[in-house]
């Protein structure tokens, strides 16, 4: 593989793949289908696949540092162990029936923190338009406290990661555009949101990895058909092209942590167009010439 033949290396025909991580204990990839209601696990080395069915939306996964899962649902954060009962931790914006979680990572103190967006999924699972920004940023402890990370508002949360300098990068999909925070320590809260990357004409962004040159790597999404790495001064260091319309969600895996796996989805596509690209929701993988850094694990 070269950064310019990613290959499929899983069929998962995905709704909508997210939240792709690499568990370096088991060798294995871990992410979910969020419309499809479902987790999957994967030995990428030998193509042992493994999935359990959620019940309702799954929006986000992360490792433990015990070895079990923290996974996000439709309004509940909630402690996993592969194959076992969801046990609610927390439950985010309980109050607001029309939100709904979406991007969720484990941050480098042990948290795990989370979006929300307004329902855009149906109850037949038909798109729904997102008409504001309902969208907010949380921390949630591991004792499950929940603490509102900025004032901001978001169309739809996505991408985080934490910069080697401590900025948190984030983006709006519905805005085309990722933002930069600082950390205000003494109040525990993100600062002021300062542009990073806006206006790439190529799809728009969805989720994001870190790679240890410090370069965020962007899925782009909504016919992007591609990655975009980013350095961390905010300039397009280079574009990999990718045998998918809408790539949702990327991370480093694979022994030397070399390896560029890629998550996609088929949400919205019609049946004429997924006849004629059937690799639409599949898993994919690269080696882009970098190596990737281990990810968190929350607690």
């Amino acid at each position: 593989m070269s950064e310019t033949d990613a290959a499929l290396i899983f069929d998962a025909r995905d709704v909508v793949g997210e939240s792709l991580v690499w568990d370096e204990r088991r060798e294995r990839l871990v992410w979910v289908d969020i419309i499809g209601r479902r987790i999957h696990r994967l030995d990428p080395s030998t193509g042992a696949h493994e999935s359990w069915p959620t019940g309702d939306l799954v929006t986000s996964v992360g490792l433990r540092a015990d070895g079990g899962a923290i996974v996000g649902l439709r309004k509940e954060i909630a402690l996993w162990d592969f194959g076992g009962p969801f046990r609610t931790l927390a439950t985010i914006e309980a109050e607001r029936p029309n939100t709904r979680l979406n991007e969720g990572v484990v941050a480098p103190d042990g948290s795990f923190w989370v979006g929300t967006m307004a329902n855009n999924i149906g109850p037949d699972d038909a798109p729904k338009a997102i008409t504001s920004d309902e969208g907010k940023l949380y921390r949630v402890g591991p004792d499950g406290d929940v603490k509102r990370l900025s004032e901001d508002s978001f169309g739809i949360t996505n991408t985080m990661v934490w910069l080697p300098d401590g900025r948190f990068i984030t983006a709006d999909t519905m805005k085309n555009a990722l933002y930069s925070y600082g950390w205000e320590k003494k109040a525990g809260r993100l600062g002021d949101a300062l542009p990073f990357f806006a206006g790439f004409e190529r799809g728009l962004p969805d989720g994001s990895c870190l790679d240890a040159e410090g370069h965020v790597w962007n899925c782009r999404v909504v016919g992007g058909s591609c990655l975009a790495r980013i350095s961390p001064d905010g300039r397009l260091d280079r574009i990999v092209e990718l045998p998918c319309s809408w790539p949702t969600s990327c991370a480093f895996g694979g022994a030397d942590l070399d390896t560029l796996f890629v998550t996609s989805a088929r949400f919205t596509m019609s049946a004429e167009h997924l006849a004629a690209n059937p690799l639409e929701g599949g898993l994919f993988a690269l080696r882009p010439g970098v190596r990737g850094i281990a990810g968190n694990r929350f607690g």
